[in-house]
């Protein structure tokens, strides 16, 4: 599999999943537009990427603010050229009983992890039907595919990132534009540390390992390769076991 000439957007990749996700891409060969709200991560990934001989950018903004979306990808576009692959990989978490979640920690999450996706998306759609190509991938969760206790609002904006990969994959599949997402399962990652000691869960899971950044990033160099054009719509999950389908 090999990504020469393509051009990607990795969301969230200052740290953890989308550093690994960045890095996995450029090294076979993307040219990767690193954005984060953290400016300082994305510039590490991209020096990290640079290091290793690939090409990079770094985008600080907020991936879930429309006016900060639109400048971003104008700056990708100016820098890289049209972009055929995009990672949504942004997103928050935080564990809250359902009677104290507040309104405004559920509009949040949605805002976060589920308009986040639909803004990035859609600036990116039009440079991929325009080169009649493109692969979408979007990091949902396992949490909303077993439930969570805790996290009623993130399982919740995670399952409609699955639905927002189901319905896009039907609209685009005859234009050459594959969607699909890859729901992670306890991966060693600060977002999972905020939360739970990775090698405690490691205990109950059919592995006995928490998984790594590279184990999600390699999923989604599948799924962005030219080699899974047939592939659309489909949940990859990586999980250790933890749920199967």
């Amino acid at each position: 599999m090999g990504l020469d000439g393509r051009n990607a957007v990795v969301t969230g990749g200052g740290r953890g999943l989308g550093r690994a996700i960045s890095a996995v891409l450029a090294a076979q060969g993307a040219s990767v537009a690193v954005w984060d709200l953290n400016a300082e991560g994305a510039e590490q990934t991209v020096a990290q990427i640079r290091e290793a001989g690939g090409k990079a950018v770094a985008i600080a903004g907020d991936a879930a603010e429309p006016a900060a979306v639109a400048a971003a990808a104008e700056r990708v576009r100016a820098e890289l050229g049209p972009v055929t692959i995009l990672v949504n990989n942004a997103g928050v978490t935080k564990y809250v009983p359902f009677t104290e979640l507040a309104e405004d920690e559920w509009d949040r999450m949605i805002r976060i992890n589920l308009k986040g996706p639909y803004l990035v998306t859609k600036q990116f759609v039009p440079d991929m039907l325009e080169a009649g190509y493109g692969r979408i991938v979007n990091i949902s969760s396992s949490s909303a595919q077993t439930g969570a206790p805790t996290m009623a609002h993130y399982a919740a904006s995670k399952g409609g990132v699955i639905g927002f990969t189901k319905a896009l994959a039907m609209e685009y599949a005859a234009k050459g534009i594959t969607v699909n997402n890859v729901p992670p399962g306890f991966v060693d990652t600060p977002l999972l540390r905020e939360g739970f000691d990775p090698d405690e869960v490691a205990k109950s899971m059919p592995m006995k390992r928490p998984g790594k950044p590279d184990d999600i990033a390699y999923a989604v160099a599948y799924l962005v390769s030219a080699e899974a054009g047939y592939v659309t719509g489909q949940t990859l999950s990586v999980n250790g076991g933890r749920y199967l389908v």
